[in-house]
C-alpha cells in the first residue's frame, strides 16, 4: 500500500478543514417563533388586567365565549400600531386570513379596553389568540373616546408573530363571517355610545384590504362556531387520510 506523504503547512490545514467540518452544523438551524415566555408574559394578577380588543374580540359575544366575567368595555384609539388583514390560519383545512396589528410609527386604530374577570380569563384568551403575542400598551398609547373611568392596571393588545404574516391570498381569502364578527362589534359600539363615524372608522383604519375575499356566511370558514373539536378532527383527517382530506370542497 503506498502511503501518501503532505508536508508541514498542507498536513495541518487539511486537519484545520477536517476539524471545521465536524464541529459546523450541515445548514443554518431554522428561524423558531418566539418563546412563549416572551409572547405571552407574566401579568401581574396583583393588578386588575385589560384586554384591547381590534378584530372579534370587539364583538361581546365572542369575546365572552372565551371571557365569560369579561366587562363590557368602552371604545378607545390605540397609537403606535397599525390593523391589518395580514393573520393567516391554519395551514390544514378550508382556512382564511384574519385581522392583526403590527407596531406601525404614526399608526392609529378603534378599538374597546375591556377588564377580564380574573387570571384565567387571560390565560384563555392567550390560548385563544396563540398565533398572536400578547404585548403591553402604555398609558400614552391609548386615547378615550367616551368619558369612564381609567384603567389601575395592565393593558395589553395581541400583535401577531411574525411568522404568520402574510396578505390575503386565493388559498387564505379574507372571509364574511370574520368582516361580520369585527364590524357588528364596532356597529354596536358605535349604537352604545353615540359614536357617529365609529365604524366607519373600523375600515377606513385597517389596511390590507383585498380582491381575495369570499362570502362564507352560508358555510363558514370558522368551524369551530359550529363545532368546537374541528381543529383537532381536521388535523386527524389530514394526518390520517391525506389524500381524501386534500379533495374536500365547500358546497
Amino acid at each position: 500500500m503506498k502511503r501518501i506523504v503532505m508536508k508541514g503547512g498542507w498536513v495541518l490545514a487539511l486537519a484545520g478543514l477536517l476539524l471545521a467540518g465536524a464541529c459546523a452544523p450541515l445548514s443554518p438551524p431554522p428561524a423558531r417563533p418566539a418563546p412563549a415566555a416572551e409572547c405571552h408574559p407574566q401579568p401581574d394578577f396583583a393588578r386588575d388586567q385589560y384586554i384591547v380588543g381590534y378584530g372579534s374580540l370587539m364583538n361581546t359575544a365572542s369575546r365572552r365565549r372565551t371571557a365569560p366575567g369579561a366587562g363590557p368595555g368602552v371604545p378607545v384609539r390605540v397609537r403606535g400600531y397599525e390593523r391589518r388583514w395580514i393573520a393567516r390560519g391554519s395551514d390544514i383545512g378550508f382556512s382564511a386570513t384574519y385581522l392583526g396589528v403590527v407596531p406601525a410609527p404614526g399608526g392609529r386604530l378603534n378599538a374597546i379596553l375591556y377588564r377580564v374577570a380574573d387570571d384565567a380569563e387571560v390565560l384563555a384568551t392567550d390560548a385563544r389568540e396563540r398565533g398572536y403575542c400578547r404585548r403591553s400598551l402604555q398609558p400614552d398609547q391609548v386615547e378615550w373616546l367616551v368619558e369612564a373611568p381609567r384603567p389601575e392596571g395592565e393593558v395589553w393588545i395581541y400583535e401577531i408573530r411574525p411568522e404568520r404574516r402574510q396578505p390575503p391570498s386565493r388559498r387564505w381569502p379574507i372571509v364574511q363571517s370574520y368582516v361580520d364578527i369585527f364590524l357588528s362589534g364596532c356597529l354596536d359600539l358605535e349604537a352604545r355610545f353615540g359614536l357617529a363615524g365609529f365604524a366607519a372608522e373600523c375600515l377606513r383604519s385597517t389596511r390590507g384590504w383585498s380582491r381575495h375575499w369570499v362570502n362564507d356566511r352560508v358555510h363558514p370558514r370558522r368551524p369551530f362556531i359550529h363545532q368546537p373539536m374541528a381543529g383537532r378532527i381536521d388535523r386527524l383527517l389530514h394526518r390520517e387520510l391525506p389524500e381524501f382530506f386534500e379533495a374536500i370542497r365547500i358546497e
